[in-house]
């Protein structure tokens, strides 16, 4: 699918709710490429963060989703027209583990973008960082991972990793809001959590409340105490972060926070989440 085209039907979302499973589908197709011996996929940085406690971070690019908050500033990035170059997974793992070595941290990750598009190039990394002595943490929105239990049954092969399962908004009304998408995705979030704990993999659920009134956060967590009350327990509040280039986001879809953090000044305490810096936090009534 060309530049236009993804970009029509990212915004014809905001009206109808694109599919969400078809349009990661789509992304895949610019974001990786199949060969003999592991897909390669696209990728425009490797850097160490302070998430986690210190974890090192390849940044992937293509989303299958369009989240009016996300803290990525280029929608070419996320959509895969532009931005990065095609590696294979050894050279991703080659990459990732050289800088663990130098920084000496033992926890990786893949951000930016989606990680599960294009399975077959994740599923060699993993095989490539197998017995190294890290922690793999899959920080995804579970969109793949809901639409086909056998996605998490091979992550449950893999015991150094664990799933971090973003959830945009509390409700399918939020989620669609958030994102464009057709409301039953975010069916798929949730189915992706029941998947991950059949299959018996680390997982636990991180929700963008920054949009959410009260009501909707009770049904989220009733919702997941049904799920399982030990993650009910271990429900992740991840809040937006306002760098300027989000503000004019917002600004743009007209969305208004009940919450939010400034970026962080440096040298201040990171917390654990999928964006790259947290500070001050705000409160708008």
């Amino acid at each position: 699918m060309g530049m236009n085209s993804l970009t029509k039907s990212a915004k014809a979302g905001d009206a109808l709710g694109y599919d969400p499973v078809e349009r990661h589908r789509k992304i895949e197709n610019l974001v990786v490429r199949k060969r003999i011996g592991g897909d390669s996929r696209k990728y425009y940085r490797f850097r160490p963060d302070r998430w986690y406690g210190g974890i090192i971070t390849a940044d992937c690019a293509g989303c299958g989703l369009v989240c009016k908050f996300c803290w990525v500033r280029s929608e070419a990035v996320l959509e895969g027209r532009e931005g990065g170059e095609f590696l294979t997974p050894d050279q991703v793992a080659r990459k990732i583990l050289n800088l663990a070595q130098e920084k000496k941290i033992r926890q990786v990750r893949i951000s930016g973008g989606e990680p599960t598009i294009g399975r077959e190039h994740l599923f060699h990394l993993l095989k490539a960082l197998q017995n190294k002595h890290i922690r793999f943490i899959l920080e995804t929105n579970g969109i793949l991972i809901g639409e086909d239990e056998t996605y998490a049954q091979d992550l449950a092969l893999f015991p150094f990793l664990h799933a971090r399962v973003s959830l945009k908004g509390c409700t399918e009304e939020e989620f669609a809001r958030l994102t464009g998408a057709d409301p039953k995705g975010f069916q798929l979030q949730l189915a992706a959590l029941v998947n991950l704990l059949k299959a018996g993999v680390s997982a636990h659920p991180a929700v963008m409340l920054s949009f959410s009134g009260r009501e909707a956060m009770d049904w989220l967590y009733h919702t997941i105490w049904k799920i399982d009350p030990r993650m009910h327990s271990e429900v992740e509040r991840e809040e937006v972060i306002l760098y300027p280039h989000v503000l004019e986001k917002l600004r743009r879809a007209k969305l208004e926070y009940h919450s939010a953090h400034f970026p962080e000044e440096p040298g201040e305490k990171g917390k654990r989440g999928k964006g790259e810096k947290g500070g001050g936090k705000i409160i708008v009534s």
